[in-house]
């Protein structure tokens, strides 16, 4: 019986899964974003944001803690060096999936996950907002006209007095 047993196992023994989660895991912050199933990309969410969530701190022992779990010196230095300062005021959601339908050769679920804080295409449309309206009733088009003939009169009459 599974009681308590929350880990999604890929079916893969632990030594496997957690090789793949550290490759895929130093891929996703050399590239900030990859292609994978989407069991996989569940999986690595739950891998990654602690991970970012550690790097927030730069101390020694949390570069060390970080390194252990990716095994790459350069994902580690490109986490604490370009990562964690842009994501340092956000309280959490570093990660963002998005489905991409099925792959060919097997049928299995594809997905994209990315950070965030790192799609330049999300964060351009992110910066110009839109302008709120209400719902409200427009001037009727005969008071516009109304207010346009009393200032042409009102123009004409101090044209003829000059």
């Amino acid at each position: 019986m599974r009681h308590g047993n929350k880990v999604n196992n890929l079916s893969r023994k632990a030594p496997h899964r957690k090789a793949m989660m550290a490759n895929m895991g130093s891929s996703l912050i050399e590239h900030k974003r990859i292609v994978t199933t989407l069991a996989k990309a569940k999986a690595l969410r739950g891998f990654i944001e602690p991970l970012i969530t550690k790097s927030k701190t730069d101390t020694t022992h949390s570069r060390r803690v970080v390194f252990s779990y990716l095994r790459s010196k350069e994902a580690t230095a490109e986490l604490f060096r370009e990562v964690a300062p842009k994501v340092m005021d956000r309280p959490g959601g570093y990660t963002r999936i998005i489905k991409l339908g099925a792959r060919l050769g097997d049928n299995a679920e594809t997905a994209m996950i990315e950070l965030v804080d790192f799609n330049e295409l999300m964060l351009a449309d992110g910066g110009v907002k839109k302008k709120k309206t209400r719902r409200r009733g427009k001037k009727s088009t005969a008071n516009k006209t109304a207010d346009t003939i009393e200032s042409k009169k009102v123009e004409d009459k101090s044209s003829e007095e000059e």
